[in-house]
């Protein structure tokens, strides 16, 4: 899995978790029953997808890119 596909995959689970945290937090103001429990569950997966995310994205920015040793092949005319 290349690193952009890395990173691809990690919003999609943040955004997911973040869904699923506010969802379920804008329930506890309705009928149904819900519990504090549940809610930290989710914002403690909501913030384990974001720190994940947040991680793969500062490793991708430390590492220099594929190819970037300053040398461009060729004749060195370029």
């Amino acid at each position: 899995m290349s690193a952009s596909d890395r990173i691809e995959a990690l919003e999609a689970e943040a955004g997911y978790a973040r869904q699923r945290y506010d969802l379920y937090r804008a329930k506890m103001y309705g009928p149904r029953p819900t519990t504090m429990s549940r809610l930290r569950e989710l914002e403690r997966i909501h913030q384990g997808a974001d720190a994940r995310l947040r991680a793969a994205k500062s490793e991708r920015a430390a590492s220099p890119p594929v190819g970037s040793s300053g040398d461009r092949g060729g004749d060195g005319r370029g």
